[in-house]
């Protein structure tokens, strides 16, 4: 949902309850949420936006994060605009967030391509995947 105000336009982010300026990434980030809820079955209350980290003594945030069932970090997703390639700095970018998450998918998008990476922290390794991964029917546990 768009809204004018001021000569500004504000789009709906449904997470935080709020109207924030529409820049390109962040229509990239509404987008890719709408994308995760309705067509990869996320349900709204296991996800947070901009969610603040500490990454090396340093406060960062991230995009979007999706928690599991139990409500442990299961997805993380770094936004960029349309404009901004996607290469091995935002990979890495996204893989520093994820230190203190240790999530199971790392996502980067631009809205223009998408890149998801399946972790495997017992043998220090991740594979890169075909697809965005649905969100688990029921618990993993």
């Amino acid at each position: 949902m768009l809204r004018k105000q001021d000569g500004q336009v504000y789009i709906q982010d449904p997470i935080r309850k709020k109207y924030l300026v529409q820049t390109p990434e962040e229509i990239v980030r509404q987008l890719f949420l709408a994308y995760l809820m309705q067509e990869k079955n996320y349900p709204k209350n296991r996800m947070r936006t901009e969610k603040m980290l500490k990454v090396n003594e340093l406060t960062k945030r991230c995009d979007i994060l999706a928690y599991d069932w139990e409500m442990q970090p299961h997805l993380l997703v770094e936004c960029k605009a349309p404009n901004v390639p996607l290469n091995e700095a935002t990979l890495l970018q996204v893989a520093a967030y994820n230190l203190p998450l240790q999530v199971k998918y790392l996502v980067i998008t631009n809205g223009l391509n998408n890149f998801c990476c399946e972790m495997d922290y017992a043998n220090a390794s991740w594979q890169f995947l075909d697809a965005i991964p649905i969100f688990p029917i029921q618990s993993s546990k």
